[in-house]
């Protein structure tokens, strides 16, 4: 049996799925969701801006305001999940799609906020699984580099904040 649901019923399903919340207004502007993205760069990153999406604000400000407002401010500020567990899942995701920048920026908020080298270091053992050695071995890499930054940074020699 096909149900025919007429079209303006369609229309309004389709944007409370969107929505994400069954009749949530949509009264929030860019500016309210750009700064609760921002809100959670600088939780993630010890208080500063993220100093990419900076850069890509120069030349690039649509995409910027974008990543900002939706990807942080609609998608990463949701309940659900503690920063810990989002932040494994990205290095894991970003680790097993060989995006090692995105990859490296995710790992550095996870140990900022507590997230221990060890455990980064398991869910880069765990992805040889589903995304093979070679992948593993780009993102153990790069996370040894992080690694060594970090602790260049924390006896005082000069480098790179993320």
């Amino acid at each position: 049996m096909t149900l025919s649901v007429p079209m303006p019923l369609r229309v309004v399903a389709a944007g409370l799925l969107l929505s994400g919340t069954p009749g949530a207004a949509t009264a929030e502007t860019l500016e309210d969701r750009r700064a609760r993205g921002d809100a959670v760069v600088r939780s993630l990153n010890k208080g500063a801006p993220q100093t990419a999406l900076e850069r890509m604000r120069q030349e690039f400000p649509f995409l910027a305001d974008a990543t900002e407002a939706y990807a942080l401010g609609d998608v990463w500020s949701r309940p659900g999940l503690d920063s810990r567990t989002r932040q494994l899942a990205a290095v894991a995701a970003f680790a097993s799609l060989g995006l090692i920048p995105f990859m490296k920026i995710h790992a550095g908020y996870a140990l900022n906020i507590g997230v221990s080298e060890e455990e980064l270091k398991e869910v880069i053992y765990m992805i040889t699984v589903p995304a093979g050695f070679p992948r593993a071995i780009a993102a153990s890499q790069a996370l040894s580099e992080l690694f060594s930054e970090r602790r260049a940074a924390a006896a005082g020699e000069p480098g790179e904040r993320r």
